[in-house]
């Protein structure tokens, strides 16, 4: 380090050091105090802000309840009046069909989901509730809220017990339960004794409360009152049956209420379990709420129930944190304009230091054109300051002269680096064709020696075959097949000859394609191979399905099987196992038939596949010409089709052979 950063680094320690304490004696009162105030108001806000929620809660649950009683009250005073009017009287003499009729208008006009007149005996025997009428007064109907079992809703009415079977829903926190469907009801009933058929009768109606739906959002408009415009309430209101919701609108879903599922552990235990009411916060079904939880009782005086209503907690929370966070950004402005303030007040000491400061960070940045400049000043930070810009300009000097060296240098090693890569890529094509120049060249010579050698003893064999057919005629029905294969397979490789006279020389020789099947040239070169097979220990099987005919010459097709089969044995020197198969294949939305040639060999690296369909590849060193799997690509794609292989090492290869169907194609030159 040299002397000047020792100097103005020490200046820079002073400068901070005096900073700090300035600031702490300017702003300890109020960056200590006036925390302290504000945090104690926001506690005391944030409690009387909670508690006035509860309040309000608790006056939305005692509107409900108020509701749920007049509901009660309306049911007794309507049922009441009803077995009091004439027009009741007049229907109970007219017959029972009459009155079965008046009572099922009444029901509807009331809105009721069930309304009937039995004898006083059954009702005790089947409805259960026999302390309402018996602790009733005459001509005054009685009104209670009882939970009846599945057998007594279907004595009530047939659809009853339908519609209060509510599949529960799996809650979390709520109490465990083996139990899948809720069956029973929770009815809002009243009842009342008549003398209309005699003195032991009674007048029975009411309402089920599971699902009712219309029931339960009344209750939540008459609490939660939307305003103008507003699309929906912003509260909720339940029905629970025990702990399970039989009517709420509370969303499970968007559009699915949350029907079946069940209140938590602790709001349980503490409504149903010792009768309290629940005046907190709850998580309801997938949110917290600020809730309000009511105990229901029967007529027995039973807790059987809850009434719930309650409202997001989110609005107010996000209310609270805004409030918190507009509280602590008035602080931090303060604190803020108060910091830079007491800087003002010392700028006339520290400006000279600050602008010290700030060069040499744009300098650090890379600016070396970054300068102090006059201070103002001449005691010795202004000798400094000066200094400073001096040093400054030897090193941008000395950056300059570096900088220019080092941008000649890099141009001369990109001249010479793209030089070099332009006389490589030369070579590189030069040496490629110089090859591929040699290779054609040698197989012309191959081919003469090969047109020679072999068409002049495949003329002799032809010969001698044609002097047996003459010669056995008839009696070689045994070997016709096999003479037959003969014939073809000398036609091959006269094909075969001249193919390899035209790879190494193109011209215009010519051969037909025809309708071929796959599965059937599969078979005949099973039979020309299978004795190289059996000799080489290559076991095999086949899988020929019935597929469309292609359009290829068919000794070029069998030209491909053939060599792709003696590939495959030669690749299993110890013996192996060949599958071979033909089915229908669709490839990229085009019918057509694939032959696959799979054998359990050493497999072909990962390194050499891509080669394998490359002219004189091979990795029999001495004993092939590497031209095999290049023709049968060239045979196969001449077709229309493609051939591909797929290979892992020591797991063996496939080979697959596709070619398009031929679609009632006719034969044609190809």
């Amino acid at each position: 380090m040299s002397w000047a950063e020792q100097i103005f680094r020490g200046q820079l320690v002073f400068m901070k050091s005096v900073r700090l304490r300035l600031l702490l004696l300017a702003l300890l009162p109020l960056v200590v105090l006036l925390p302290v105030f504000l945090g104690t108001a926001m506690v005391r806000w944030a409690d009387k802000f909670d508690a006035l929620l509860i309040a309000k809660v608790a006056s939305d649950l005692r509107i409900a309840e108020q509701y749920l009683q007049r509901i009660q009250k309306v049911s007794g005073d309507e049922l009441t009046a009803l077995a009091g009017s004439v027009d009741f009287a007049r229907a109970g003499k007219s017959g029972e069909t009459d009155m079965k009729a008046y009572l099922e208008a009444n029901r509807l006009r009331l809105g009721l989901d069930f309304l009937k007149l039995v004898p006083l005996r059954e009702f005790q025997e089947k409805g259960r509730q026999s302390t309402i009428v018996t602790g009733s007064a005459d001509r005054k109907a009685v009104t209670s809220i009882d939970i009846f079992t599945r057998s007594e809703l279907e004595w009530l009415a047939q659809d009853l017990s339908e519609r209060a079977a509510i599949p529960l829903i799996a809650t979390e926190a709520a109490v465990p339960t083996d139990r899948l469907t809720e069956d029973r009801g929770m009815v809002l009933h009243s009842a009342i004794r008549t003398d209309l058929s005699g003195p032991r009768s009674v007048l029975i109606g009411g309402m089920l409360l599971n699902r009712n739906l219309k029931f339960i959002d009344t209750i939540n408009d008459l609490v939660y009152r939307r305003a103008d415009g507003q699309a929906e309430s912003q509260g909720t209101a339940t029905l629970f049956l025990d702990d399970v919701r039989v009517s709420t609108n509370v969303r499970l879903f968007e559009n699915v209420r949350a029907l079946g599922t069940r209140v938590s552990a602790i709001v349980r235990n503490t409504v149903l379990g010792e009768g309290r009411t629940w005046l907190d916060r709850a998580f309801v079904v997938n949110d917290w709420y600020i809730s309000g939880y009511l105990p229901i009782v029967d007529s027995e005086q039973k807790r059987i129930g809850m009434l719930y209503v309650g409202f997001l907690e989110e609005p107010f929370r996000t209310m609270k944190n805004t409030t918190y966070f507009a509280v602590f950004f008035g602080f931090f402005i303060v604190i803020g304009l108060s910091v830079p303030l007491f800087f003002w007040l010392a700028r006339g000491v520290f400006s000279p230091l600050e602008r010290m400061t700030k060069t040499m960070e744009r300098v650090e940045e890379g600016n070396l054109d970054a300068r102090i400049g006059p201070v103002g000043s001449r005691d010795e930070i202004g000798q400094v300051a000066s200094h400073l810009d001096t040093l400054l300009d030897q090193v941008q000097e000395r950056n300059r002269e570096l900088s220019e060296w080092a941008d000649e240098l890099n141009d001369r090693v990109e001249k010479r680096t793209r030089e070099l890569k332009e006389a490589n890529k030369k070579l590189e094509e030069t040496f490629k064709q110089l090859v591929m120049s040699e290779k054609l060249a040698s197989i012309g010579e191959i081919t003469a020696g090969v047109a020679h050698e072999i068409n002049n003893p495949v003329a002799v064999i032809q010969g001698n075959l044609d002097v047996l057919q003459t010669t056995l005629q008839g009696r070689a029905t045994d070997v016709a097949d096999e003479i037959r294969l003969i014939d073809e397979q000398i036609y091959r490789i006269n094909v075969i000859v001249d193919k390899l006279l035209r790879f190494a020389n193109p011209g215009d020789g010519t051969s037909f394609a025809e309708r071929t099947r796959m599965e059937e040239v599969m078979e005949d070169c099973l039979v020309l191979v299978q004795n190289s097979l059996t000799k080489s220990s290559v076991t095999f099987e086949t899988d020929l399905q019935d597929s469309p005919a292609v359009h290829i010459n068919r000794s070029e097709l069998q030209q491909v099987f053939i060599n792709l089969m003696i590939n495959a044995s030669q690749a299993m020197k110890s013996g192996g196992h060949l599958v071979m198969k033909v089915k229908s294949e669709v490839r990229e939305g085009i019918q057509g038939t694939e032959a696959i040639i799979e054998d359990n060999g050493p497999g072909i690296s990962p390194e050499i596949i891509e080669q394998v369909f490359d002219p004189f590849f091979t990795t029999r060193q001495g004993s092939g010409t590497g031209l095999g799997l290049s023709i049968s690509q060239t045979l196969i794609q001449r077709a229309g089709g493609m051939i591909t292989v797929e290979s892992e090492k020591n797991r063996g290869s496939r080979f697959f052979i596709w070619l398009p169907a031929m679609d009632n194609m006719s034969e044609k030159k190809i």
